[in-house]
């Protein structure tokens, strides 16, 4: 028997972690070294889809690496949460690589600078996706979840520029500083309190800890994943802007901060669990908590003239919309919140494919220069149109389903003041987002925006493109058919009781 037909789920780490070794083996036989690059990604979405009807027909697979006894262990299951995100990862890897390539060179080069170890913190990230999406419990997730940090960080600085080494110094002291002073002693208390970390539907807690270690524990997780950007560990994410943009992409829609938000909702409903949740005056801290987040980096958006930092700070908001459906805990918050992974990753995907293929072709990075360019690149700003309507969770894009669950959640659970939140942030966002490609098509170009040398440029490269133009389809293609992500989020516990 083939492993795809023994272990899928190991499959699923092997195929990334070779692509970490290629770059390496490969050395200058650099035609070997882009076919295996793109064959990779695609070898691990056939993976990932083969498992899908198992997922979807509720069943389960599990794998164990190494079991240590006394409740732990290294081991790997297939969940319809687990299944959403690795879905998402899988099939974004390829386009991102795709990006990649249009993007490095068409500014570098065929030889970028330090290509070996892009390629290979690339496919290392993808790796600590595919072991988060598929933890069978939480301390091989903290463990996927630490390895997904140290991977991008290379990613981050790949300039080596004393910007670029000053944001990565932020990023890994908020990053690892977060995890392992509040997830981890989270950790370590709920073995102690309830004698595993296993991941099972309703949680772990109840009837093991008190109302008051509970509250504890929330506070602890939720802090300690500090991927979520929740405020006050929101800054990393905005400094991580200095990397290249394919990087930036990967950060906001496919690895990291996906992580996350995947991560919060893994804990709150299957080591919390969702009743406990309810109930907790912790959850109730950390929803005031997101929904200030919320509202702050949706203002401090609409004063950013830099195209790359006004799309942080619009992540940073988007990603508490999911960390308050995971507080919230009703269920159609929680099936909303594992439906927005999915669709704002594609529509922040576009959004930043859109911002780097803008900067490929012009060369321009701020707000302020972009009047008019929707006549010069039309395939790119109708893309990043797309994307924002998807972004700001109107129809007819996917990101309203997301959107109109985390609301209902909200109406659910009489949380009035929160259901505010959402509804003013969008208004913010049509204030800080779609101005852009309004001006883009409508405006008159400025002569004084050119950026010398590229005053007759024209669109980007097709391997940018081409991408974008995916991504953007996809946002479209959600709307009318969010099938298998919609049923996937259905079946998480928590989400249909």
């Amino acid at each position: 028997m083939s492993l795809l037909q023994t272990s899928p789920l190991l499959l699923a780490l092997l195929l990334p972690a070779l692509g970490a070794l290629l770059p390496w083996l490969t050395g200058r036989f650099r035609p070997l070294r882009d076919g295996l690059n793109l064959l990779l990604p695609a070898g691990l979405l056939v993976v990932i889809l083969s498992i899908l009807p198992t997922a979807l027909a509720g069943e389960t697979l599990t794998f164990t690496i190494g079991d240590f006894g006394s409740g732990l262990s290294f081991a790997l299951a297939l969940t319809p949460l687990g299944m959403i995100y690795a879905l998402v990862a899988s099939s974004l890897w390829i386009l991102n690589t795709i990006y990649s390539y249009g993007y490095m060179r068409g500014l570098y080069g065929n030889d970028f600078p330090g290509q070996e170890r892009y390629w290979c913190c690339f496919a290392l990230a993808i790796l600590s996706a595919m072991g988060i999406a598929l933890s069978a419990n939480m301390l091989t997730l903290f463990l996927f979840y630490e390895l997904m940090t140290f991977s991008t960080w290379p990613l981050v600085t790949h300039s080596r520029k004393p910007e670029a080494k000053r944001s990565g110094r932020i990023y890994l002291g908020i990053l690892v500083g977060s995890s392992t002073l509040f997830m981890l002693t989270a950790i370590v208390l709920t073995w102690i309190w309830t004698g595993t970390l296993d991941f099972r539907d309703g949680g772990i807690l109840a009837g093991s800890t008190t109302a008051g270690q509970a509250a504890v524990l929330i506070l602890l997780f939720f802090f300690g994943t500090g991927k979520t950007a929740i405020f006050p560990l929101h800054q990393w994410l905005p400094n991580a802007m200095v990397a290249p943009t394919p990087v930036s992409a990967l950060l906001h829609a496919v690895a990291v901060v996906k992580a996350g938000v995947f991560t919060v909702l893994k804990l709150a409903t299957g080591i919390i669990g969702t009743s406990v949740m309810q109930q907790s005056w912790g959850a109730e801290v950390i929803a005031w908590f997101a929904a200030f987040t919320i509202l702050l980096t949706s203002v401090i958006a609409l004063t950013r003239q830099e195209l790359k930092a006004r799309l942080a700070y619009s992540t940073i908001g988007q990603l508490n919309y999911i960390v308050l459906g995971a507080a919230v805990a009703f269920p159609a918050a929680i099936e909303g919140g594992a439906l927005h992974i999915a669709m704002h990753a594609y529509g922040k995907i576009t959004l930043f494919f859109a911002a780097g293929a803008i900067y490929v072709a012009s060369h321009k990075t701020r707000v302020d220069q972009l009047d008019g360019i929707g006549k010069r690149m039309p395939w790119t700003m109708t893309a990043f149109l797309i994307g924002t309507i998807s972004i700001l969770g109107l129809p007819p894009m996917g990101g309203t389903w997301s959107k109109w669950l985390l609301c209902v959640g909200m109406i659910e659970a009489h949380q009035w003041a929160f259901l505010a939140t959402l509804l003013l942030s969008t208004l913010l966002g049509l204030g800080y987002l779609l101005p852009i490609p309004i001006r883009a098509f409508f405006a008159r170009e400025k002569p004084s925006a050119a950026v010398k040398g590229h005053e007759d440029h024209g669109e980007s490269p097709w391997a940018c493109r081409i991408p974008l133009l995916l991504s953007a389809l996809a946002c479209l293609v959600l709307f009318f058919w969010p099938g298998v992500y919609s049923q996937l989020a259905r079946m998480i516990e928590g989400s249909t009781s």
